[in-house]
């Protein structure tokens, strides 16, 4: 379990990063942070993400990989803490399966 203080630092690095993917990011795909996991020495950060179509979400994770050293550099900018975390990111598929569990649900209450 994340303490408190892990999490508002999740969520502050969730909003910076969502800003930057605003500025950097072309139309061609609408990127959504969803989460971040924060370890609980601070050093890293994983990042999850959807984008919409589905479709493009390879070529947005080839984005955030190529620019994680960009992204690095925006929270150093905007954070005002002692240690700046490492970034990786990663598809979220646990929220995409969310989505479909939901569809799936809707389908069975229509059909009734």
């Amino acid at each position: 379990m994340a303490s408190e203080r892990q999490q508002k630092m999740s969520e502050v690095i969730r909003q910076y990063v969502a800003q930057f993917i605003e500025t950097e990011s072309t139309s061609q795909s609408l990127i959504t942070i969803t989460r971040v996991n924060l370890s609980p020495d601070f050093k890293n950060a994983t990042i999850f993400f959807t984008t919409l179509p589905e479709n493009q979400e390879h070529t947005a994770l080839a984005f955030l990989q190529r620019k994680r050293k960009d992204i690095r550099e925006y929270l150093k900018k905007h954070l005002k803490t002692r240690t700046l975390p490492f970034v990786d990111v990663e598809i979220d598929a646990g929220e995409r399966n969310r989505q479909r569990i939901d569809e799936l649900l809707f389908k069975d209450k229509k059909g009734l």
